[in-house]
């Protein structure tokens, strides 16, 4: 027994198992390591949360019939979730296993939940969410999916950090006081008398379009009043108690734009979202009192030029159609965080059949109130979607040919001023060039974009319905078709014709003289033209104030008796008579020089156009809801 004991002692100090009467006993070292498992103890089961989300509470001011709590992941997304789901998501911390979640969830939450509950929860709803991380995964980095929205900002790239963006809304956060706010409101409704009814708000325009140097200049200050929209942003979410994320720029629809993640105010009322949403219309107001300002101790008529159109910007943010202002505005009257995602179910819940009732039922989730505003939003959206998408279909030949005529003017004129040495030339002709490929890129991108999802979403609708994909397939070629034909045979209206530049500074080498009249023969019911018998019309007569007329481009004057014209048509002439017009027969065909400038030259009003319209804003989120789960 002795030496048995001993050589026993001597095998555990080993770590050799030894015989026993329970069977083959382990060490103490080899439990510990886990290498090999302890009958009748299972490893609980840690839950943690993804990495960088944070909780933002409940959405106060909601327009839910139940309350929502707001989530937002690392990535940038905002996820909605249930109070059962944010209790527990909010008692995961990495150290408490679920059998503890189930207590301290049971504790907050009023009724008992089990600790398969909430393995349930996390598995099913919390785990596909992307607020926390798969068992077994060992980063906690995970791969949620997105809400793909079209009318979301895309590309975005950070202009000023967290950082400094909340140092300077903590120094601007006094203009948001009631009385300031005020005092502001009083000094824009007096500018507004003084320019527009005494000084005349149009005439500091046209003495920038006669000097067109000064486009720069007012294109700059446009830019630097978008800059100041968005700290209008960031200062108001930090007066109302919330924490200004970053300021950045991306792509919106075809324009370049500029946002603020302002996603803290989830957590605040709904005055403290409103007062966000807009703080930067109320900033643009207060950078036009300073250019006013400005011109009061300058006499320069381009500050008031930035202040006629600082009213059009903000016009354009109070515009709720869009992922602009007053779409933000409108989604917080409602309560709603997500208009563009209740689209969907507002049309289904139209529709009979099982989707139509599952989507009456999401309806119903929404107070009377929210979901009255919300579906004549819906009601009213859409078919200006569609008509305006029908709109630039039936026109684009037309905006595919002007919009290449164009560019290449604007890329050779530009490259001719370069090689010439004429260096300030040239880099306005690119800016010209990058206002005229950021629409041309944003069409194709929508295009493409708009044509993947209708394609995808055909097939999943029809997937298993051969009868219906065929009648789709055929509605889709009869409208191609159809819309092909007035393409070819020219029911569309035609290409605009060619024109001066209005900032001749933006296109260098583009002419700034109306292009020839290009001669258009009519042909007779034979079809013979002789040309001994042709006889041209005159552009037009000088009008007696022809010398005295001011215009941004002068008009090519035609003399008192008419003259031939050359036989060999301009390279520019562009303009076509429709074909099939009634002459009388025997009578020689009449040659009519038609295009810009026909007719008398006398002083024409200018048209005001904003060289800072690639630029617009959007006060949006870095990430937009996902749909609820509950």
């Amino acid at each position: 027994m002795t030496l048995l004991g001993d050589n026993a002692a001597a095998l555990y100090e080993t770590g050799t198992p030894v015989p026993g009467p329970g069977g083959m006993p382990v060490t103490y070292e080899q439990v510990a390591s886990g290498g090999l498992p302890v009958v009748g103890m299972e490893k609980p089961v840690v839950p943690r949360l993804s990495a960088g989300l944070q909780l933002h509470g409940e959405y106060q001011g909601s327009g839910f019939t139940e309350p929502r709590y707001i989530a937002r992941r690392g990535d940038g997304q905002v996820v909605q979730l249930s109070r059962l789901l944010h209790l527990v998501a909010s008692s995961v911390d990495g150290s408490r296993d679920i059998e503890t979640i189930a207590h301290r969830v049971s504790a907050r939450f009023g009724r008992e939940v089990s600790a398969e509950n909430i393995r349930y929860l996390i598995e099913n709803k919390l785990d596909p969410l992307g607020v926390t991380v798969p068992e077994g995964q060992e980063d906690d980095q995970v791969s949620a999916p997105r809400s793909d929205l079209l009318l979301a900002l895309k590309g975005h790239r950070v202009l000023f950090n967290e950082r400094r963006v909340t140092a300077i809304a903590r120094a601007l956060a006094w203009l948001h006081r009631p009385l300031v706010v005020a005092a502001v409101l009083v000094g824009i409704a007096a500018l507004d008398v003084w320019l527009f009814v005494f000084f005349g708000a149009i005439t500091p325009v046209l003495e920038v379009l006669d000097q067109p140097v000064l486009l720069l200049v007012v294109f700059v200050l446009t830019v630097a009043s978008l800059v100041f929209h968005e700290f209008g942003h960031a200062s108001a979410c930090r007066y109302g108690g919330a924490r200004p994320g970053c300021i950045g720029c991306g792509l919106f629809l075809i324009w370049p734009s500029m946002y603020t993640d302002v996603t803290d105010v989830y957590r605040i009322g709904r005055a403290g979202r409103l007062r966000t949403d807009l703080g930067g219309v109320y900033f643009n107001v207060v950078f036009m009192l300073a250019m006013a300002g400005a011109y009061a101790l300058s006499g320069q008529a381009f500050f008031l030029a930035a202040v006629y159109l600082g009213h059009f910007e903000i016009l354009e943010q109070l515009m709720p159609a869009v992922r602009l202002d007053g779409y933000y505005i409108l989604g917080d009257l409602a309560g709603v965080p997500d208009l563009y995602g209740k689209i969907k179910p507002i049309l289904l819940s139209l529709v009979p059949g099982a989707k139509g009732r599952k989507a009456r039922a999401e309806v119903a989730a929404l107070k009377k109130s929210a979901r009255t505003i919300v579906a004549t939003w819906v009601l009213t959206m859409v078919p200006l979607l569609v008509g305006e998408l029908g709109y630039a279909l039936w026109n684009l030949p037309r905006i595919t040919a002007t919009m290449i005529r164009s560019l290449s003017e604007q890329l050779v004129g530009t490259g001719d001023a370069f090689v010439q040495g004429q260096i300030a030339a040239g880099l306005m002709g690119v800016v010209g060039c990058v206002m005229l490929l950021c629409p041309m890129a944003g069409v194709v991108y929508l295009s493409v974009k708009l044509g993947g999802r209708l394609w995808r979403g055909a097939v999943k609708s029809t997937a298993g319905r051969p009868r219906l994909r065929v009648a789709l397939c055929a509605l889709f070629l009869v409208g191609l078709g159809g819309l092909s034909y007035a393409w070819v045979s020219g029911l569309t209206p035609e290409p605009l014709p060619k024109k001066p530049p209005i900032a001749p500074i933006l296109q260098p080498g583009v002419s700034t003289s109306p292009p020839p009249a290009r001669r258009v023969t009519t042909p007779d019911r034979s079809g013979a033209t002789p040309p001994s018998t042709a006889r041209t019309a005159p552009v037009g007569t000088a009008s007696p104030n022809a010398s005295a007329a001011r215009s941004v481009s002068a008009s090519p004057s035609g003399s008192a008796s008419p003259k031939p014209s050359s036989s060999k048509p301009s390279s520019r002439g562009v303009i076509g008579q429709p074909s099939g017009s009634p002459v009388a027969s025997g009578q020689p065909p009449v040659s009519v020089p038609v295009g810009p400038g026909s007719g008398s030259p006398s002083a024409s009003s200018s048209v005001v156009q904003s060289p800072s319209a690639p630029v617009s804003s959007s006060q949006t989120p870095a990430g937009s809801p996902t749909p609820t789960a509950s």
